[in-house]
């Protein structure tokens, strides 16, 4: 077996010429985290997020335009190498997130910039026409970021019955409900979060019954109990990603459960650092631990490697991937020393091949 890591980029960034290659792929020592490059990819302009089918045959990219794209990929069984299949229209601007469900039969965007959400079928890779499309409509009250809706992010529940989605423009966190013959989606319920706050990424807990929000504007974890029978979220904590003694800009990107259970991390874009918390077995509640500084500016995405013994993170203004240790016990993380450069880093995927 291999392990690989896939990083999406954006090739149109503002401090660097464009390029054609947005999708760069490392082997990753399984026993010393070390990343070996192994080659980049064409994955059409602005190939920012990622996903993986849950077979591992295949990647999506969203491509984040105007105009927005999403395209799929063939995953080389051997060699990891990626190989165009097909590319299909958003319907909406600066698409932001792509998933699909366990069963690798839909897949979901999230376009930011416009506020909506797009649904499409997949055949043996292949992006199919789009099943369904989501406007989201309303405000927040901070005029500068929440003018309009704003989704940033869309996953299946672990059920596979729902469907979440964050929108940072609206404060809410909508839940969907889809007809699985036709894809269609059904807005079941919503949870909105307090004002201002909003909300970017979640992940769900390796129990299925709690979720993390991470919120960019208010630099805030917000703590959820999920009652996947009833499709129904329910906040019960909120706590700063910040120390008191910051005081300059800052907000936040993303957010990951350890495969323990036992402990979650949020990354902050100004202060440069994951927030690092511990997870109360019985209710859920978060204790704030530490910050570990993310040796590079901008920590827009990082990730877990399966086993939990790895941390990824992709500094998007450095321009690097940086790893860590991870301590099983108390979740600090220490500097492995692995150093990739990548321009303009968004999102980082972990597979076994």
């Amino acid at each position: 077996m291999t392990r690989y890591l896939y990083t999406g980029t954006y090739t149109q960034s503002g401090h660097e010429a464009h390029r054609q290659e947005g999708i760069f792929l490392y082997s990753v020592d399984a026993v010393s985290g070390q990343l070996t490059f192994q080659q980049a990819f064409d994955g059409g302009k602005n190939p920012s997020f990622l996903a993986i089918h849950p077979t591992g045959k295949y990647l999506f990219a969203v491509n984040e335009l105007q105009e927005g794209e999403v395209s799929s990929f063939s995953i080389q069984p051997k060699t990891g190498e990626l190989t165009f299949l097909s590319r299909q229209p958003t319907k909406g601007a600066a698409p932001c997130y792509v998933s699909t469900d366990a069963g690798g039969q839909w897949l979901l965007v999230a376009n930011y910039s416009s506020g909506s959400l797009a649904v499409y079928p997949i055949h043996d890779g292949q992006i199919g026409p789009m099943a369904d499309f989501i406007q989201h409509e309303g405000k927040g009250p901070n005029p500068m970021r929440q003018e309009r809706a704003h989704a940033h992010s869309i996953r299946f529940a672990p059920e596979g019955h729902f469907i979440l989605a964050a929108d940072l423009g609206l404060d809410e966190v909508r839940v969907y409900s889809q007809d699985t013959r036709t894809g269609k989606l059904q807005l079941h319920s919503k949870l909105s979060t307090h004002p201002g706050s909003g909300p970017r990424h979640f992940d769900f807990h390796p129990n299925g019954r709690l979720v993390y929000i991470a919120n960019e504007l208010d630099s805030t974890i917000t703590a959820c109990r999920w009652d996947g029978n009833a499709g129904v979220l329910t906040a019960f904590q909120t706590l700063s990603t910040l120390p008191e003694s910051f005081k300059g800009e800052n907000i936040v990107a993303d957010i990951h459960i350890h495969p323990n259970g036992r402990l979650v991390y949020v990354s902050n874009r100004g202060h440069h650092s994951l927030a690092i918390y511990e997870i109360d077995s019985i209710s859920g509640q978060l204790t704030f631990l530490r910050h570990q500084e993310t040796l590079g500016k901008w920590p827009r995405n990082f990730s877990l490697d399966p086993e939990g013994r790895f941390l990824i993170v992709a500094n998007q203004y450095s321009d690097s991937l940086v790893g860590f240790e991870v301590s099983q016990r108390t979740g600090d993380l220490t500097p492995t020393g692995e150093l990739a450069t990548v321009p303009s880093p968004v999102c980082i995927r972990f597979l076994d091949l």
